[in-house]
């Protein structure tokens, strides 16, 4: 059994992780964090996840239950993850880490942090969101300048970051594919008088409303014709599925930074 701890277990991601732990049968939830002042604090493990007891308490420091464990998944805040990375270095454990919203800097003090374990790192653990990366990437190399490229993310209205982490790596891909710098012609909204769009932009465009799991479309536009390529999350359990999968690679790959492109083979 591959002894797992998830980090923010009162949030969506962190019930839908552990309650899937929990028929897994090949990962046991050793353990988990929530912040400071949270009721599920000192709660059995199992019990706030609508389960048995376990006799495994909820912690607000993971540092105090980290020795052990094979594998932490975190899908918490900016903060939070980088105080969880050290502390998972300094114990030899792996991450898998979901957690949106970071700064450039804040990305890169983390990646140092956990250099000396396998940590995947990824906007977005859906397999299918996975290969869509790749075909926009490829779908943009083929159709080139002659066609616009927008692109249009949902999420419910309780996400605090815009535009998510998965638009901003359809961005990317888009840009690869047309050899361009995102940084320069990346468009975030529209208003007023904009004028006439410019060849090289690329459109993106946030919408937060009721409890929309995940939806991105990233469309190709030209006279004549478009073409859209999109990803519909039904439900969390898209992404806690290949949380999981990432966990299962982790705990077996050596030392360094993962994403899910080498978990699932199509780098």
């Amino acid at each position: 059994m591959i002894r797992t701890i998830v980090c923010g277990l009162g949030g969506q991601m962190g019930q839908r992780l552990a309650n899937l732990i929990f028929q897994s049968e090949d990962l046991e939830l050793v353990g988990a964090t929530e912040r400071p002042g949270s009721p599920l604090l000192g709660r059995d493990i199992g019990e706030a996840c609508g389960r048995l007891a376990t006799g495994r308490k909820v912690s607000a420091d993971l540092a105090s239950i980290v020795a052990g464990a094979q594998v932490v998944i975190d899908f918490t805040a900016p903060e939070a993850t980088l105080a969880n990375g050290p502390v998972c270095a300094a114990a030899g454990v792996a991450m898998v880490v979901g957690t949106t919203g970071m700064k450039p800097e804040q990305v890169a003090t983390f990646q140092r942090a956990v250099q000396p374990v396998a940590c995947v790192m990824a906007p977005n653990y859906s397999t299918a969101m996975n290969v869509l990366f790749k075909l926009v990437e490829e779908a943009a190399r083929i159709l080139g300048d002659d066609y616009d490229v927008e692109l249009t993310e949902m999420h419910h209205h309780l996400k605090v970051d815009a535009p998510s982490g998965s638009a901003l790596r359809l961005a990317e891909a888009a840009a690869r594919g047309l050899d361009r710098n995102l940084a320069e012609v990346a468009v975030y909204g529209r208003q007023g008088q904009v004028g006439k769009r410019t060849k090289k932009e690329i459109g993106i465009h946030a919408i937060r409303a009721g409890d929309i799991a995940g939806d991105h479309t990233v469309l190709f536009g030209t006279p004549g014709e478009y073409i859209e390529l999109r990803h519909h999350a039904t439900s969390r359990d898209a992404f806690a599925r290949g949380a999981l999968r990432a966990a299962r690679f982790a705990v077996q790959a050596g030392a360094g930074l993962y994403d899910m492109g080498d978990v699932l083979g199509i780098k």
